[in-house]
């Protein structure tokens, strides 16, 4: 299906820079933006709370004055934990927000919402189950999260789910797992993706509100030293093997936690991200920290080079 008209302003890639949790702030959404990506944050990462309306604000007023810039999108947690969804929703109402990225709960309501300005609603998914509530919830785009991706990544192969999921929905989805480079946008359109989510590559640049540590971490990470485990949020996720030997813990032998650990927004949470660094398998396709308008024409050099044997192999 093609890209909704209000999404595909200015798009230089297919991608959508995923919203990283502590990770992603107005700097970051700004510059992916202005490099022609529709760049997110988590509505969370505004802290405290009222920082949300300063934030909106300024990429508003940046993007606007912008002929050139992308659309960009928020992210909301739909979670009884998440105290501050209302009031979060109710500045993306007042800024109109393009996209609203929802994850976890059934977003009926932040439809209505969203819907009542005019914007756009995509729903993270792991399970064709999932896919099938959002899309009774009447969400305008399904956000596929695979193996492989980072922080709360799902089991299945996108071969298997982007297939399963084209079988009833034709509609605009975004592939999330191991993204890391041009050739990877190109395959998710060839699996029949819409848009790339792509979120651990962006962690590595300039402009993103990581850590030098952090950053490093993930150049010099392999696929092998990143661990998927329910252990620190009760869902399971992908997280960097370094930072878990460095907060005292031995990722071999971390226990199960069920869903009940589950917690959005409050001061252990941050905690966790802050000192167990998520990160998804592509990390051992990123070889350098680079400012955001770097990484993007890298990545449009890569994806047009990958097309281009693409087309020559078809010929």
């Amino acid at each position: 299906m093609p890209i909704p008209a209000s999404l595909n302003k200015n798009l230089t890639l297919p991608v959508i820079c995923a919203p990283m949790f502590i990770i992603s702030g107005p700097e970051l959404v700004i510059a992916q933006c202005q490099s022609g990506l529709i760049g997110s944050f988590p509505a969370l990462n505004a802290r405290p709370p009222e920082l949300l309306d300063a934030w909106l604000g300024q990429i508003r007023a940046v993007l606007d004055a912008d002929p050139k810039a992308a659309p960009f999108a928020v992210n909301q947690i739909i979670h009884p934990s998440n105290t501050r969804l209302a009031a979060d929703m109710a500045l993306c109402v007042k800024h109109r927000v393009p996209l609203i990225i929802t994850s976890l709960g059934a977003p009926k309501e932040i439809v209505q919402q969203v819907h009542a300005y005019g914007g756009l609603v995509f729903h993270d998914v792991t399970t064709v189950r999932h896919a099938e509530k959002a899309l009774e919830a009447g969400v305008d785009g399904l956000i596929l999260v695979c193996a492989g991706a980072g922080g709360h990544a799902g089991r299945l192969s996108p071969f298997a789910l982007v297939g399963e999921v084209r079988k009833f929905y034709q509609g605009p989805l975004a592939l999330a797992g191991a993204i890391a480079n041009g050739r990877g946008i190109l395959a998710a359109q060839t699996l029949g993706a819409d848009f790339a989510y792509i979120g651990t590559r962006f962690i590595a640049t300039d402009e993103a509100q990581a850590v030098a540590a952090y950053k490093q971490a993930i150049v010099e990470s392999a696929a092998a030293d990143v661990v998927y485990t329910p252990y620190f949020t009760g869902i399971h996720g992908n997280y960097l093997k370094q930072s878990i030997v460095a907060a005292g813990l031995d990722p071999d032998k971390l226990p199960e936690r069920d869903k009940s650990a589950m917690s959005f927004g409050a001061a252990e949470s941050a905690k966790v991200w802050k000192d167990i660094w998520g990160a998804g398998q592509g990390v051992g396709n990123i070889d350098a920290v680079l400012p955001v308008a770097d990484l993007a024409a890298q990545l449009k050099a890569e994806y047009d080079s990958a097309k281009g044997h693409l087309l020559a192999a078809a010929f």
